[in-house]
Protein backbone atom coordinates (compact mmCIF):
# COMPACT_ATOMS: atom_id res chain seq x y z
CA UNK A 1 0.00 0.00 0.00
CA UNK A 2 1.45 3.27 -1.13
CA UNK A 3 1.87 6.20 1.66
CA UNK A 4 -0.52 9.05 0.97
CA UNK A 5 0.70 12.81 1.07
CA UNK A 6 -1.78 15.64 1.20
CA UNK A 7 -0.14 18.90 0.22
CA UNK A 8 -1.77 22.19 1.44
CA UNK A 9 -0.62 25.62 -0.42
CA UNK A 10 -2.02 29.09 -0.91
CA UNK A 11 -0.92 30.61 -3.45
CA UNK A 12 1.13 29.28 -6.50
CA UNK A 13 2.86 26.09 -5.40
CA UNK A 14 5.76 25.51 -7.25
CA UNK A 15 7.42 23.39 -4.17
CA UNK A 16 3.85 21.29 -4.62
CA UNK A 17 4.54 21.06 -8.49
CA UNK A 18 8.01 19.62 -7.04
CA UNK A 19 6.59 17.19 -4.59
CA UNK A 20 3.61 15.84 -7.48
CA UNK A 21 6.43 15.25 -10.06
CA UNK A 22 8.77 13.40 -7.60
CA UNK A 23 5.72 11.19 -6.62
CA UNK A 24 3.99 10.56 -9.86
CA UNK A 25 5.63 7.52 -10.22
CA UNK A 26 6.77 6.37 -7.22
CA UNK A 27 6.89 3.04 -5.69
CA UNK A 28 5.87 3.84 -2.03
CA UNK A 29 4.00 6.79 -1.85
CA UNK A 30 1.73 9.33 -3.60
CA UNK A 31 0.28 12.96 -3.80
CA UNK A 32 -3.91 11.80 -2.53
CA UNK A 33 -4.69 15.33 -2.51
CA UNK A 34 -3.93 19.36 -2.53
CA UNK A 35 -6.03 21.46 -0.26
CA UNK A 36 -6.10 25.44 -0.86
CA UNK A 37 -8.15 28.42 1.14
CA UNK A 38 -7.75 30.17 -1.97
CA UNK A 39 -10.31 29.37 -4.89
CA UNK A 40 -7.86 31.75 -7.07
CA UNK A 41 -4.63 29.63 -6.26
CA UNK A 42 -2.22 28.72 -9.28
CA UNK A 43 -2.02 25.22 -6.89
CA UNK A 44 -5.07 23.99 -8.16
CA UNK A 45 -4.09 24.56 -11.70
CA UNK A 46 -1.34 22.15 -10.86
CA UNK A 47 -2.95 20.02 -9.72
CA UNK A 48 -5.49 19.42 -12.05
CA UNK A 49 -2.44 18.89 -14.78
CA UNK A 50 -1.67 15.81 -12.26
CA UNK A 51 -5.44 14.94 -12.25
CA UNK A 52 -4.62 14.97 -8.38
CA UNK A 53 -7.89 15.88 -6.67
CA UNK A 54 -8.26 19.30 -4.86
CA UNK A 55 -10.56 20.44 -2.04
CA UNK A 56 -10.99 24.48 -1.39
CA UNK A 57 -12.08 25.53 2.15
CA UNK A 58 -12.70 28.35 4.54
CA UNK A 59 -11.86 29.97 7.54
CA UNK A 60 -15.14 28.37 9.17
CA UNK A 61 -14.67 24.82 7.87
CA UNK A 62 -10.86 24.92 8.54
CA UNK A 63 -10.99 25.63 12.18
CA UNK A 64 -14.75 25.27 13.46
CA UNK A 65 -15.62 21.89 12.22
CA UNK A 66 -13.86 18.62 11.80
CA UNK A 67 -14.91 18.34 8.00
CA UNK A 68 -10.55 18.58 7.02
CA UNK A 69 -9.63 16.15 9.18
CA UNK A 70 -12.67 13.68 8.42
CA UNK A 71 -11.76 14.35 5.25
CA UNK A 72 -7.26 13.24 5.30
CA UNK A 73 -8.46 10.15 7.48
CA UNK A 74 -11.34 9.24 4.83
CA UNK A 75 -8.51 9.56 2.71
CA UNK A 76 -5.99 7.34 4.72
CA UNK A 77 -3.57 10.42 4.89
CA UNK A 78 0.06 9.63 6.46
CA UNK A 79 1.52 12.73 6.28
CA UNK A 80 0.49 16.33 5.95
CA UNK A 81 2.91 18.87 3.73
CA UNK A 82 2.80 22.26 3.50
CA UNK A 83 4.33 23.86 0.51
CA UNK A 84 3.58 27.85 0.94
CA UNK A 85 0.03 27.77 2.91
CA UNK A 86 -0.44 30.81 5.39
CA UNK A 87 -2.83 29.58 8.14
CA UNK A 88 -1.21 29.08 11.36
CA UNK A 89 -2.70 24.98 11.66
CA UNK A 90 -5.96 24.82 14.47
CA UNK A 91 -5.59 22.13 17.46
CA UNK A 92 -7.63 19.23 15.69
CA UNK A 93 -5.15 18.74 12.94
CA UNK A 94 -2.62 18.97 15.10
CA UNK A 95 -4.18 16.33 17.20
CA UNK A 96 -5.17 13.82 14.13
CA UNK A 97 -2.10 14.08 12.41
CA UNK A 98 1.00 14.17 15.55
CA UNK A 99 4.13 14.46 14.02
CA UNK A 100 3.09 14.04 10.50
CA UNK A 101 2.64 17.76 9.48
CA UNK A 102 5.95 19.57 8.15
CA UNK A 103 6.13 22.67 6.84
CA UNK A 104 9.19 24.34 5.07
CA UNK A 105 10.36 28.37 5.67
CA UNK A 106 12.18 29.88 3.59
CA UNK A 107 15.22 31.02 6.07
CA UNK A 108 17.76 29.21 8.60
CA UNK A 109 14.93 28.52 11.51
CA UNK A 110 14.41 30.21 14.24
CA UNK A 111 16.00 33.33 12.34
CA UNK A 112 13.17 35.26 10.47
CA UNK A 113 10.45 32.93 11.30
CA UNK A 114 7.13 33.68 13.35
CA UNK A 115 3.67 35.29 12.26
CA UNK A 116 3.61 37.13 9.44
CA UNK A 117 7.25 35.95 8.08
CA UNK A 118 6.84 34.42 4.67
CA UNK A 119 8.01 35.20 1.14
CA UNK A 120 9.35 38.37 0.08
CA UNK A 121 8.80 39.49 3.78
CA UNK A 122 11.32 36.76 5.51
CA UNK A 123 14.33 37.65 2.23
CA UNK A 124 14.18 41.43 2.88
CA UNK A 125 14.20 40.80 6.46
CA UNK A 126 17.69 38.38 5.98
CA UNK A 127 18.65 41.17 3.33
CA UNK A 128 18.62 44.20 5.78
CA UNK A 129 20.23 41.91 8.74
CA UNK A 130 22.99 41.58 5.82
CA UNK A 131 23.08 38.13 6.97
CA UNK A 132 26.08 36.08 4.95
CA UNK A 133 24.18 33.35 4.34
CA UNK A 134 20.31 31.78 4.21
CA UNK A 135 18.70 28.73 3.42
CA UNK A 136 15.63 26.81 4.21
CA UNK A 137 14.19 24.84 6.57
CA UNK A 138 11.78 21.66 7.09
CA UNK A 139 10.74 21.31 10.28
CA UNK A 140 7.29 19.75 12.16
CA UNK A 141 4.34 21.98 12.35
CA UNK A 142 3.19 22.81 16.06
CA UNK A 143 0.30 25.33 17.09
CA UNK A 144 3.08 28.53 16.45
CA UNK A 145 4.40 29.65 13.52
CA UNK A 146 7.83 28.40 12.15
CA UNK A 147 8.31 26.81 16.44
CA UNK A 148 8.46 22.94 15.47
CA UNK A 149 11.38 20.48 15.71
CA UNK A 150 13.69 21.09 12.85
CA UNK A 151 13.81 17.75 10.73
CA UNK A 152 16.23 19.49 7.82
CA UNK A 153 18.48 22.47 7.07
CA UNK A 154 20.49 23.37 3.33
CA UNK A 155 22.41 26.89 3.37
CA UNK A 156 23.38 29.19 0.30
CA UNK A 157 25.98 31.88 0.60
CA UNK A 158 24.81 35.57 0.05
CA UNK A 159 27.13 37.23 -2.16
CA UNK A 160 27.76 41.18 -2.65
CA UNK A 161 25.49 42.42 -5.16
CA UNK A 162 22.82 39.59 -4.12
CA UNK A 163 18.87 41.48 -4.39
CA UNK A 164 15.82 40.04 -3.68
CA UNK A 165 14.88 38.20 -6.52
CA UNK A 166 17.98 36.51 -6.39
CA UNK A 167 18.24 35.42 -2.68
CA UNK A 168 14.52 34.46 -3.46
CA UNK A 169 15.89 32.24 -6.66
CA UNK A 170 18.79 30.85 -4.58
CA UNK A 171 16.50 29.33 -1.72
CA UNK A 172 13.85 28.28 -4.12
CA UNK A 173 16.50 25.85 -5.80
CA UNK A 174 17.37 24.29 -2.61
CA UNK A 175 13.63 23.59 -1.63
CA UNK A 176 12.95 22.31 -4.98
CA UNK A 177 15.96 19.87 -4.44
CA UNK A 178 15.45 18.81 -1.01
CA UNK A 179 11.75 19.00 0.04
CA UNK A 180 10.89 15.65 -2.44
CA UNK A 181 13.73 14.18 -0.22
CA UNK A 182 12.69 15.34 2.98
CA UNK A 183 9.13 13.92 2.47
CA UNK A 184 10.07 10.96 1.23
CA UNK A 185 12.66 10.22 3.72
CA UNK A 186 10.06 10.99 6.63
CA UNK A 187 7.69 8.33 4.48
CA UNK A 188 10.24 5.71 4.51
CA UNK A 189 11.07 6.22 8.29
CA UNK A 190 6.69 5.47 8.93
CA UNK A 191 5.77 2.14 10.34
CA UNK A 192 3.63 0.51 7.50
Amino acid sequence: MKKRIAIFASGSGSNAQKIMEYFKKHDDAEVAIVLTNNPEAYVLQRADNFEIPSHIFDKHEFTKTNDIVQLLKNLQIDLIVLAGFLWLIPQNLLKAFPNKIINIHPALLPKFGGKGMYGDKVHQSVLDAKEEESGITVHFVNENFDDGEVIHQSRFRIEQGDDLEMIKFKGQQLEHLHYPKVVEGLLKKMKS
